[in-house]
């Protein structure tokens, strides 16, 4: 029989710490062990109590979310979940909780639409279950690079483009890679992520604001620059043309807005149009979108780099990419800008 997964639920409320516990009463897959009301004692209980899953409040008195959260990435290494009325898609303090290790993000649930009460219920329950399933040993806390964006930089010509593919749970590991990238690279990034057209708007402003290269979403027509980063929406599709030596991208809605194909369009464009010039990389996601596409930019002899599914919240889309194409590198998603910038680089 499967052990139980031990969660520690951190909040400052004695009411919410009840009502997070009685959703995991009526089942054996999570066992509350502990509950903390506030960063502190989360702290000192951890070594004690060993959990597997923590959720975790932002505001509290003491010690506050965040900065326990830092703590834990340093010193306690594991999956933690942030579980509170802040923690919104498309808000900068869930970007910010990403960014310091979290791997996932709930609101807090509500009785204000008691007939969703029950979803909101289930999603909690798969959320921790999922985050159990992440390597602990994936987990550091990572400094952001320099976000200082250097003034009238020298226009270098675009030599490599590389096209990223993430859906659910795609935040994380891109903002563990975007950050780092160095500006200097002969290199652009086109990414399609599968989320909501305003959450890509918010996610891109935060990006440009905490990264080196440049951030922004794509537009139909836009000449690529290196040292520049553009985003999608899966709900998109985009693709490459190429005009004596300069690249430029086409942007329109998806044919088949309730199936995924974004990355796939993006990456057979790219390696049509960049053949050894391109690069390829899936990062974590349901589903098998950018499987074929990947395939595409190694028969046309470009890179194929593919996050470890060890280190992914959803692992399907990873998982089917490693399965079906003869990728180059299977490397957790916080090795991923090392990389990009040595290959870029040489």
């Amino acid at each position: 029989m499967k052990e139980a997964i031990k969660l520690l639920i951190v909040d400052d409320s004695k009411l919410m710490r009840r009502v997070i516990g009685k959703i995991f009463e009526s089942g054996d897959s999570v066992k509350v062990i502990g509950e903390a009301a506030n960063g502190k004692e989360a702290l000192d209980m951890i070594p004690e109590l060993n959990p597997d899953v923590i959720t975790m409040d932002i505001n509290m008195p003491v010690m506050d979310g965040l900065t326990t959260l830092k703590h834990v990435m340093i010193r306690y290494p594991r999956p933690v979940v942030m579980l509170s009325t802040l923690t919104q898609d498309g808000a900068a303090v869930t970007f910010d909780a990403l960014k310091y290790g979290a791997v996932d993000f709930i609101h807090k649930p509500s009785n204000n639409q008691p007939s969703s009460l029950e979803e909101q219920c289930h999603t909690i329950i798969r959320k921790i279950t999922m985050a159990a399933g992440v390597e602990i040993k994936d987990f550091k806390y990572l400094r952001s690079g320099t976000v200082a964006k250097k003034e009238g930089k020298k226009e270098s010509p675009c030599k490599y483009i590389c096209a990223v593919g993430a859906a659910e749970g795609g935040y994380s590991a891109l903002l563990k890679i975007i950050p780092h990238l160095n500006p200097e690279l002969p290199a652009a990034f086109l990414v399609v992520l599968y989320e909501a057209s305003r959450n890509v708007d918010a996610f891109a402003r935060y990006l440009d604001e905490n990264s080196s290269i440049g951030v922004r979403r794509a537009i139909d027509g836009e000449s690529i620059e290196a040292g520049s980063c553009y985003l999608v929406s899966g709900k998109q599709y985009v693709s490459l043309h190429s005009f004596y030596g300069e690249y430029s991208l086409a942007v329109n809605a998806a044919p088949f807005t309730t199936q995924k194909g974004g990355i796939n369009m993006l990456m057979f464009s790219v390696a049509d149009i960049m053949k050894e010039n391109g690069m390829g990389i899936i990062l974590s996601g349901s589903g098998d979108d950018g499987t074929e596409g990947l395939d595409e930019i190694i028969r046309n002899r470009g890179t194929a780099i593919v996050q470890d599914p060890k280190s992914c919240l959803y692992k399907e889309m990873t998982a089917s990419a490693i399965e079906k194409c003869k990728v180059h590198l299977v490397i957790p998603d916080s090795n991923i800008a090392t990389e990009i910038n040595k290959r870029f680089s040489a």
